[in-house]
Formats: structure tokens, C-alpha cells, sequence
């Protein structure tokens, strides 16, 4: 089972604002914990959206748009993504994530599952 957790954006995030040395030393802890047990795919910070568009489809149509994007809280700053066996695993990793933006700053991450060729219509 794959589940990313999902680092939700700040301000700070969207301006291009780094954490400060101890947030970059427990992330890099948490990832080498994850890596040791065998369970991390991938983990990356993103750009502001200021670096990136959206394609939108409209009536058949594409049309793209220039970041940066007005509502933060929809953002994404960044991700990790693990494969484990069980949902519960999952939670108990996802609950050991260090505070995104430091330990007294208000934030969010979200957990998906990802979808398996098996999940899928045949």
C-alpha cells in the first residue's frame, strides 16, 4: 500500500521562505528512518507555486496559467511517499512526521492512499 503524506503551504512556503537548521536535521531524520525501515518511495520540498502553472480544461479546451496562486491553504509545499502494509502503518509513520513549519507553527499535512493497478476497473 502507497500513501503520500502531503506538506500543505504556508506563506513562508510561497515565498521561498527555507526552515531554519533544526526543521531541515529532524526532516532529515525522519526521511533516514523512513529509508532504514524500507518503506520510503520518494520525499521532495516543492517551489512556490510562483514557479509553476495549472492547465485548466474547459469545454474541451486548455488553457495555462502563470503561478503564483492566491489561496495558500490549497497549495502544496511538499511530499513523502511511502509504500507500507497496512493503513495503520501508515498512520503510525504519518504521526511521527516532524511539524512542517516548526514545532509552535500552526500547520497540516494530509495522508492519501494512492491507487493500485488492482484498485482499478479492468
Amino acid at each position: 500500500m502507497r500513501f503520500m503524506i502531503i506538506v500543505k503551504a504556508t506563506a513562508d512556503t510561497e515565498a521561498g521562505i527555507f526552515p531554519g537548521e533544526p526543521l531541515f536535521a529532524a526532516m532529515a531524520e525522519y526521511h533516514q528512518e523512513l529509508a532504514r525501515a524500507g518503506v520510503l518511495l520518494d520525499a521532495n520540498g516543492l517551489r512556490p507555486s510562483s514557479d509553476g502553472w495549472r492547465i485548466r480544461y474547459q469545454e474541451g479546451r486548455r488553457s495555462a496559467t502563470d503561478g503564483p496562486f492566491a489561496e495558500t491553504k490549497e497549495l502544496i509545499a511538499g511530499y513523502t511517499l511511502i509504500q507500507v502494509r497496512s493503513r495503520e502503518e501508515a498512520m503510525e509513520w504519518s504521526r511521527r512526521f516532524p511539524a512542517p513549519h516548526g514545532e509552535f507553527a500552526d500547520a497540516a499535512i494530509e495522508v492519501r492512499q494512492l491507487y493500485e493497478a488492482a484498485d482499478l476497473p479492468h
